[in-house]
């Protein structure tokens, strides 16, 4: 990725609401040059969205939900059927969904995460699950959930991606570090070279 790209995404990591200006001013670029990034970052599918984090509490949800489940195995065909049928019921229920995957790990293949207003209805969303699967394409003995609080007082690093755009940052830092030791060691080194030659000259007057 270009150096110019990977610092614009940072700057959108840290803070999407920047205008093209202060991002510019930032990176020491122009205004023109932060806007056609930012247009390629789009069309080569590296920016996805622009969105919001929110205080899911204050917007009534008390429980995110991520649920593993395992698939069955089926021919072709019939997978296929059935996840455009998963994929039109998730469309249609009354959960908020913020992500359905496939993956691999803990004897299972695919995770959902999900917000709920309250228990009952986290419930309510597990006996959908078990009645919307088509062709008993997941084995619904083998569904496990992982239950957060969204009023817990106690909260060790709620979902964030600023701290992506510090880790990227951070790689930034240690390449610029790295570059400019290297700089400084070779104009020291060229320092030592030329005073050498320059004791070396005087040596033969």
């Amino acid at each position: 990725m270009k150096e110019t790209w990977s610092k614009l995404l940072v700057e959108l990591l840290r803070n999407s609401r920047q205008s093209d200006r202060e991002i510019a001013r930032k990176l020491g670029v122009s205004q023109p040059t932060v806007s056609r990034t930012r247009s390629s970052l789009e069309k080569e599918g590296y920016i996805k969205e622009y969105t919001i984090i929110p205080n899911f509490s204050k917007l009534g949800y008390k429980i995110m939900a991520i649920t593993f489940a395992l698939s069955k195995t089926l021919d072709a065909e019939t997978a296929k059927k059935a996840r455009a049928f998963l994929i039109d019921g998730l469309e249609q229920a009354q959960t908020k969904f913020i992500m359905v995957e496939r993956g691999i790990g803990l004897g299972f293949d695919a995770a959902i995460i999900t917000f709920h207003r309250d228990y009952s209805s986290y419930v309510q969303f597990m006996k959908w699950l078990k009645q919307v699967n088509p062709a008993k394409f997941v084995d619904v003995e083998k569904i496990g959930s992982f239950l957060i609080d969204l009023d817990d007082e106690v909260r060790y690093f709620p979902l964030s991606f600023s701290r992506l755009a510090n880790e990227s940052l951070s790689e930034e830092e240690k390449k610029t570090a790295k570059s400019l030791g290297l700089k400084s060691l070779r104009k020291r080194k060229g320092e030592s070279t030329n005073a050498s030659l320059t004791e070396i000259e005087m040596s033969k007057i």
